[in-house]
């Protein structure tokens, strides 16, 4: 699978516990997106593109209104590495 380097890092923190968190409009439709690692620091990388094809290819999703976390076949999706801190 084709995965660029944002998208990469946005899957890693995701897979180390991170979150993404949406904030919504009154119609329901995303206006921003944060993504948050484990340790409380927000990723850069984690902006609307990455998360609409993060969403499109089904590799996060939110449950119950949640934050959007990892789903099976994003974590088949990751490539291995040490660390994210490369």
């Amino acid at each position: 699978m084709n995965i660029s380097k944002r998208e990469q890092r946005v899957l890693h923190a995701l897979a180390r516990g991170g979150a993404l968190r949406v904030e919504r409009g009154p119609n329901g439709k995303p206006l921003s997106v944060d993504c948050v690692t484990r340790e409380g620091w927000r990723l850069e990388d984690g902006d609307m593109a990455v998360f609409r094809r993060l969403v499109r290819r089904g590799w996060i999703v939110s449950h119950a209104g949640g934050p959007y976390r990892l789903t099976r076949d994003g974590r088949l999706a990751v490539r291995a590495q040490p660390d994210n801190r490369a």
